[in-house]
């Protein structure tokens, strides 16, 4: 995979502009498929809402987001009624976190949040834009990227270095099961899957996650049986082999 960008004479003068036009050349030359492999996607035509790119091949579309620098806790993404409309769709996009350098004019990370690591809960309302504002009233939104577990950020680059595609569509495949999940009931396994991934080694009991509870409470205050439901995320996560039942309140991570 090349890493260089291919179109660098654009009519731009802004860097952010033609690092677009960059960036999304090179996905639309360079980048495969995560879900199924195909070795190419397919740009959107211009000012579609959510998605920049489709896979021909499986269907699946793709949200860009590119900048120099690292993504931090939260992204700015579109107007926040649309975003949660797609989320409850069937062709929610992926989305593509993106870094490059400017002055190598290359790409130096590319990391993929599979779609069904969405649930509403990581989407956050924005304020809307003051009365003075070109677009008065407008309401935008963030993603929160904090709020994605370990597992949900499959690296395709990553400082530089190309990682194998059998990797990329393996990590892929691990978390596949969750697309079944409904939206609105994903985001308690999702919280229970970073709970897991945070305590930082592959077995754990159960009174591990427990340790969780006022966390997962001041999440879901409304929710007043937090451990029975921790129990019951921890048996879907067994039942669809990200977990594996070693002993009564006792489990590992599959790798």
């Amino acid at each position: 995979m090349k890493l260089g960008f291919e179109e660098t004479q654009t009519p731009y003068v802004s860097g952010s502009q033609r690092a677009r036009v960059w960036t999304e050349g090179w996905v639309s030359k360079s980048l495969y498929c995560p879900n199924c492999g195909n070795q190419h996607i397919t740009q959107f035509a211009a000012n579609r809402p959510v998605a920049d790119f489709f896979c021909p091949a499986c269907g699946d579309e793709h949200e860009l987001k590119s900048q120099k620098k690292a993504f931090g806790a939260k992204v700015a993404d579109g107007a926040y009624h649309v975003k949660c409309d797609r989320l409850l769709s069937s062709n929610n996009p992926n989305l593509l976190l993106l870094n490059y350098d400017l002055q190598t004019t290359s790409v130096t990370n590319v990391c993929v949040i599979p779609k069904h690591f969405f649930a509403l809960d990581i989407v956050e309302k924005r304020k809307p834009l003051a009365p003075t504002a070109r677009r008065a009233g407008w309401i935008g939104s963030n993603i929160l990227l904090n709020r994605v577990p370990e597992s949900g950020r499959i690296y395709i680059v990553r400082d530089g270095i190309t990682i194998s595609k059998q990797s990329v569509l393996d990590q892929w495949n691990r978390t596949l099961f969750l697309r079944e999940t409904q939206p609105e009931a994903r985001g308690w396994l999702l919280e229970v899957m970073k709970c897991v991934e945070s305590l930082g080694y592959r077995e754990f009991d159960l009174d591990d996650v427990y340790a969780y509870e006022d966390t997962l409470s001041a999440l879901y205050p409304n929710n007043k049986h937090v451990k029975p439901k921790i129990r019951q995320q921890l048996q879907l996560l067994r039942d669809n082999g990200y977990l594996k039942f070693l002993s009564r309140g006792r489990y590992r991570i599959r790798s």
